[in-house]
């Protein structure tokens, strides 16, 4: 029992191994049949080169530099000197304001910033001993002022001011007499009158005059004590200023009378006027006097004598840290002024940043300097922008070369370079793909290229140099495996050719070559099939799925 199974299992494994081997023959059959009819075709060799691939990408003409321009200071235009289509190189005026005001501006903020200067130099000048006399004196000034309204009118000014108002209504009494002998002529007796009166008065001012120098040789002495004689000093000036006004007075009433009045009855009513307001002005400084001292006098004259120790202190003692630099920053405000008014006035004028293409005027002549006022391109600095698929982002650095065409010239490359490459995508309304802006710098060309214009770049991913390349048409795809194979074809004995399906591992590619890192060797034979030849096992070539050739 034992022996037969071990003899069906023998049997067994023959019969496997014939269907292995029956397999093996049918599958070289096949090979055989596939390559002898897909033996139409063009031959090529394997050879070692160099290769790079690519993308292209389309995009649009912009400029490095754009620039909308306006100006800091607001104003009316006096001058735009540019218009669209104008090129203009750095620093050109564009518009310029109307500086008449700004000119001002700049002188008024001159003048403040020299007073602010003189301040503080006076400041922190010491006080020179003229100033301090001059504020102790105020002092003193204030102080006997105040004292005056606290103790009251003294004897000798009320006698003083009594004395004015008779002078003053001796004047009116003198002038009534002049007007009555303008209008109806002197009497003898009034001429003996008046001569009488003028006697009197001239005694009575050689009196006061005596007495009054009496007084100050009395004082000059220095035998009466400090104070004492003030007064009467003071009424005694007061006796023969009176006295020699009342002789004056009582001279010209003599003379009128003797000689006749040379002055009309107008001039006389005149001057009976005058000397009315003058007794009544002495009457009411009289009355004045007599009259106490308001609390709002009291008050004013402690204000006074308070400020003026207040300017005496702060000369003595000079001035406070804060006062400096009160001052200091009162300059540094003027100064500052001074620098925004001519800056203000620097910047009337819009210039050109940069060489470049004037591409829009928003204002004219007369009207109010508002926003942008001039809009400007760099000709010179022209890049191309162009949308690349994220895919192909990761082999694409700045400085990589490129070539553009424009949809204008398309037979006139123009070479690039990579500037920079966008760090966000853009992605178009209702599309999944998403694609990163990238930005190549342009060669200079005589083409008259205009922002705007749509470009296509080809991008270059990938190179190899020394890398055995074979046509992308000999490059069989299997699309459900992955996988990919040639058709290599050898000599046989008879000198026959002889074709064989190989397994190849590809690289990089470009549109005319694949990059064969195994499977076959420099110098190889391989078959481009004929498109036309009939294969009766499938496109695949026998295993009935994916298709045909990699390129053409």
């Amino acid at each position: 029992m034992r022996k037969k199974r071990t003899w069906m299992l023998i049997g067994v494994g023959v019969i496997l191994i014939l269907c292995v081997a029956g397999g093996l023959f049918v599958r070289n059959q096949m090979r055989t049949v596939q390559a002898q009819l897909t033996g139409t075709g063009e031959v090529v060799t394997a050879f070692v080169g160099d290769l790079s691939a690519g993308t292209t990408a389309t995009g649009q003409v912009t400029a490095g530099q754009t620039a909308q321009l306006a100006l800091p200071t607001s104003g009316t235009v006096a001058e735009v000197a540019v218009q669209v289509g104008d090129v203009v190189p750095a620093g050109d005026m564009l518009v310029r304001l109307e500086t008449a005001v700004l000119e001002r501006a700049v002188t008024d903020a001159e003048q403040a910033l020299i007073i602010q200067e003189a301040n503080l130099a006076t400041l922190q000048e010491p006080a020179t001993a003229v100033s301090i006399a001059a504020a102790e004196a105020a002092v003193a000034s204030a102080q006997a002022q105040l004292d005056d309204l606290l103790a009251g009118p003294t004897e000798a000014e009320l006698a003083a001011a009594a004395a004015d108002v008779e002078a003053a209504q001796a004047d009116v009494a003198a002038a009534f007499t002049r007007l009555n002998n303008a209008q109806n002529g002197a009497s003898a007796a009034e001429i003996q009158a008046a001569q009488l009166a003028l006697d009197q008065a001239q005694t009575t001012a050689t009196q006061a005059t005596e007495q009054h120098t009496t007084i100050l040789a009395t004082i000059q002495d220095g035998n009466a004590p400090a104070g004492m004689l003030d007064d009467a000093e003071l009424a005694a000036r007061v006796n023969v200023l009176q006295a020699n006004a009342a002789a004056a007075a009582a001279q010209e009433t003599l003379n009128n009378l003797l000689g006749g009045n040379p002055n009309d009855v107008a001039t006389a009513q005149a001057t009976l006027a005058m000397a009315v307001a003058q007794r009544n002005l002495a009457q009411a400084q009289y009355e004045l006097l007599l009259a106490p001292a308001s609390a709002s006098q009291i008050a004013a004259a402690e204000a006074t004598l308070a400020q003026a120790q207040a300017n005496l202190a702060q000369l003595q003692r000079g001035p406070t840290a804060a006062q400096l630099m009160a001052a200091e920053v009162q300059v540094e405000n003027a100064r500052i002024n001074l620098e925004r008014a001519r800056l203000n006035l620097e910047n009337a004028v819009l210039a050109a940043p940069f060489n470049g293409v004037v591409t829009a005027v928003h204002v004219q002549p007369g009207e109010l300097a508002s926003g942008v006022l001039v809009e400007m391109i760099a000709r010179d600095d022209l890049e191309v922008v162009l949308n690349v698929n994220e895919v192909d982002l990761s082999q694409i650095t700045p400085g990589q070369e490129t070539t553009v065409t424009l949809e204008s010239w398309p037979d006139d490359p123009i070479p690039g370079r990579v500037r920079a490459i966008a760090p966000a995508a853009v992605s178009a309304a209702g599309s999944s793909l998403v694609t990163f802006p990238v930005y190549i710098t342009l060669a200079a060309t005589e083409l008259p290229i205009r922002v705007g214009m749509t470009a296509n770049a080809a991008l270059e991913l990938a190179r190899r140099q020394n890398a055995l390349l074979a046509p992308n048409g000999a490059i069989q795809v299997d699309r459900n495996n992955g996988t990919y194979s040639v058709i290599l074809v050898q000599t046989n004995e008879q000198g026959q050719p002889v074709y064989e399906t190989v397994s190849v591992t590809i690289g990089l590619r470009d549109g005319r070559y694949t990059e064969i890192t195994s499977g076959i060797q420099e110098g190889d034979q391989i078959l481009i099939p004929d498109p036309a030849a009939t294969n009766p096992f499938g496109p695949d070539g026998g295993n009935g799925s994916g298709g045909g050739p990699f390129g053409g």
